[in-house]
């Protein structure tokens, strides 16, 4: 799904964020410059329940910091802490 105007960003979610957008993946455009910025806006439109400070980022395949600047046509993952053993 593609809303809006700006940057084309890809997003992709697992565990609890999946479940809370109800997809694993969606592209949309946004004016979001940073990480941060781009997940409180889908944190606002899905209702997530974790902060950043509780998960882990990635763009195009690289860790990075929250802060980062996002570019058009980024890959952006967020990594939520996963159970298991």
């Amino acid at each position: 799904m593609v809303v809006g105007k700006g940057k084309r960003i890809s997003v992709s979610y697992y565990a609890l964020l999946r479940e809370q957008a109800r997809t694993s993946q969606e592209s949309l455009c946004t004016q979001a410059t940073t990480a941060r910025q781009l997940y409180e806006e889908l944190r606002e439109r899905w209702g997530f329940s974790l902060g950043v400070d509780r998960m882990q980022l990635a763009i195009n395949n690289e860790f990075k910091d929250w802060d980062t600047q996002l570019c058009d046509e980024d890959e952006v993952v967020f990594i939520p802490p996963v159970a298991g053993g």
